[in-house]
């Protein structure tokens, strides 16, 4: 499942090379902690936060057979 979030996250940045993500995963919960550049910080979370909205509802629809609960951390 990383390589979707890197997928998508690469999609809307400038450079690919730059996304970074890291996975900490316990017996309810996986988290997903993306690293981008600060100057594309704006571009992953948009308008109002709706494109980060977006890309954790991607995430938990694709991780729902893990019933596990899937959290998505956007950092610089």
């Amino acid at each position: 499942m990383e390589e979707l979030l890197k997928f998508l996250v690469g999609a809307l940045v400038g450079d690919e090379k730059t996304v970074e993500v890291e996975t900490e995963e316990d017996e309810t919960s996986i988290t997903y902690r993306v690293k981008v550049a600060s100057e594309d910080i704006g571009k992953v979370i948009g308008k109002n936060g709706k494109t980060a909205t977006s890309i954790r509802t991607i995430m938990k629809s694709v991780m729902a057979k893990t019933h596990k609960k899937v959290f998505v951390k956007f950092e610089d």
